[in-house]
Order: C-alpha cells, then structure tokens, then sequence
C-alpha cells in the first residue's frame, strides 16, 4: 500500500487553511501585537511616572513656599502627584483671592479643595487605566476566538471524511493541524494579555494608594497653617 506523506509544518499548515482559520488566526495576532504594544508603552510610562513622583516628592518635602513649588511643577511631566498638586494649588489660590475680598486672614470653604483635590485623583487613576481594555478584551475573548477556529478546522476536517469517504491520516490532519494551531495562538495572545493586565492593574492600586497618602498630607498642611479651625 503507498504511503501518502502528510505535511504537519506549522507554516504550511497555516497557509493551507481555510479562510475563515486564517482569518481567526488574523486577527488573533493584530490583538497580540495591540497588546505587547500598549504593554510596552504603558511599562514605560510608569517607570517614567515612578521617576517624577520620588523627584516631586523630595522637593515638595524641602519646598519652603507653595508658590514657588507651583512654579517648578513643569520639571516634573509625568508626575501624577505634581498633576494633583497643580490642581489643588489653583483651587487654593481661588479661595485665597475670594478670602481677601472679604478681609479674612484665614482661608474658608477647604471642602471645595478636597472636592477638586478628589477630583484630580479620580482623573489620574482613570488616565492610568486608559487602553487597558484592549488587555482586559484580549485576555477574556482568544481562547474564544481561538476555540472558534478550533471548531471550524475540526468541521473541515469530518467534511472532507464525509465528502471522501475516507478517515485517512491524509485526509484529517490538514484540518486538525489548523485546528491545533489556532487553539495555540489564542492562548499565546491570551496568556500574555492577562498576566500584562493583571500587573498594570496592580500597579494603579500601588498609585492609587500613593495619591490618597499624598493628598491626606497635603490637606493636613493646608488646613494647619491657612484654614480656619
């Protein structure tokens, strides 16, 4: 009996496939680039915001005068606590210029500025959060996306049986190696997309705890030495 050579190449199995596989395998593969690339971005840009927030936060300690910090808050870019401060600085400034209108020397009205200074934190944390869906949708939905072109490479497969009459090695493996193939690629997109996620979440909660320590002190400060008691 001649022996049929079947040929179980990754490469030339995806090649091979029907359609609808590779266009599963497609745009499994778009999603893992999107997600390296906002993981990549997204790991650089904490790194940077970790760097400006210990600078700010050593000046802000020796700092002598709120104004003259306020004019240096430029230096530091990418600094959720100097966005914060600025914030807070200029609400702090409209009460000041309302509280010598009416000859006080002591500042009213501090829950407008925790009303601002909670304000700002929610806009940093939600600025932290952006484009983390893509991780969230990638990680939840290919094994899925990969588990569809599992299914039709199988169906490929029993077509060809019923169309041949014949269960032959030849005649199955083209299809479940596609099949294999796009359950592999959905977990590679997936796994990653999950464990990238699951840090940068993570490391919002580690900057989120470190906003609210910050502006406890602040308007600790801020009440002691301008607020009325």
């Amino acid at each position: 009996m001649e022996k049929v050579a079947v040929n179980t190449n990754a490469w030339d199995a995806i090649l091979q496939a029907s359609p609808v596989v590779q266009l599963t395998l497609l745009l499994l593969v778009v999603l893992s680039v999107v997600c390296w690339g906002v993981g990549i971005t997204k790991w650089r840009h904490f790194r940077k915001i970790a760097e400006h927030n210990e600078l700010f936060l050593a000046h802000f300690w020796k700092a002598t005068s709120l104004d003259h910090l306020y004019e240096q808050i430029d230096q530091y870019a990418y600094s959720t606590l100097a966005r914060v401060y600025r914030a807070s600085y200029i609400e702090l400034k409209k009460l000041a210029e309302a509280t010598q209108q009416n000859k006080n020397t002591q500042l009213s009205g501090s829950d407008n500025l925790e009303r601002v200074i909670r304000k700002s934190v929610e806009n940093e944390i939600s600025r932290l959060e952006s484009r983390l869906n893509w991780l969230a949708t990638t990680g939840s939905t290919g094994p899925f996306i990969g588990l569809f072109g599992t299914v039709w490479g199988i169906m490929g497969s029993f077509h060809k049986i019923g169309a041949t009459g014949n269960a032959s090695l030849a005649v199955v493996a083209p299809g479940i190696s596609e099949a294999l193939i796009a359950t592999a690629i959905g977990l590679a997109a997936a796994i990653p997309a999950v464990m990238l996620y699951n840090h940068f979440v993570a490391q919002i909660r580690k900057e989120e705890i470190e906003l609210n320590n910050f502006t406890t002190d602040f308007i600790n400060i801020v009440k002691r030495n301008f607020f009325k008691a």
